[in-house]
């Protein structure tokens, strides 16, 4: 296995983490995204899913859909064991499906690929599964991963009916666990929803964030057009710390 050369510029780190109100969201929609831009500045930026549940056979291994956009998107060709540190065949929670194939999920784990990353880019882009509170095991979320890296957090809120309470109960939990909510961007996912930009301005009002974006409603899977439909995200979102 070739590795990475190791990082050896002193841009500042620029590393987020990718939560969602919900799964199908849009998370890795917007993590691809944000890598893109994170290129653009110069950076060497790599994506990161902790663990994935759904695989499918393809080209002779285990292939995901969210691992695998997270990696065309990066400018860093990490080892995919960093990249996707734990990769589950069946598509549900993640501790059932760990649980299932008998593998424990395990933070430390977790946390030694994020940093093996870091040595090799000026950015990381995690990617969550599902909600900000999903379980890894018997006794820790993603939440606890999230709060062990320490890095600003991104919120995609799918725009539907029940998204305002999901949005702000979140915010409150990312808050609670002691991380900055920077920014959150508001995907349109259900062409039927009444009122939609009402609901965003509601969100504005109350998230204490800034709105990044808005993908608008695409017939077409949001995972093919994003990259395209998210035309811009403000340069705000590569602080200087």
């Amino acid at each position: 296995m070739t590795l990475p050369p190791p990082r050896s510029r002193s841009l500042p780190r620029a590393d987020f983490f990718v939560t969602g109100t919900d799964t199908g969201v849009g998370k890795s929609l917007v993590a691809a995204a944000l890598l893109r831009h994170l290129g653009q500045t110069g950076r060497r930026a790599v994506g990161m899913k902790p663990v994935a549940a759904g695989t499918s056979w393809v080209d002779g291994r285990w292939c995901n859909d969210d691992v695998e956009a997270l990696s065309a998107a990066s400018n860093v060709q990490a080892p995919a064991p960093w990249v996707c540190p734990y990769l589950l065949r069946d598509a549900m929670a993640p501790h059932i499906a760990a649980e299932n194939e008998g593998i424990p999920l395990r933070l430390d784990h977790l946390q030694a690929c994020f940093a093996q990353l870091q040595s090799v880019s000026d950015s990381v882009v995690v990617e969550g599964a599902g909600g900000f509170s999903v379980p890894i095991n018997a006794t820790e979320t993603l939440a606890d991963l999230a709060q062990v890296l320490a890095v600003p957090v991104v919120l995609v809120v799918g725009i539907r009916l029940g998204c305002l309470n999901h949005a702000l109960l979140t915010a409150q939990a990312i808050r609670q666990a002691g991380l900055p909510l920077v920014g959150w961007v508001a995907n349109h996912i259900d062409p039927e929803m009444s009122a939609p930009v009402e609901n965003v301005n509601a969100l504005a009002q109350r998230l204490g964030a800034p709105c990044w974006a808005q993908i608008p409603w695409q017939m077409q899977s949001p995972r093919i057009s994003f990259a395209d439909g998210l035309e811009t995200i403000p340069s705000v979102i590569v602080p200087s710390y």
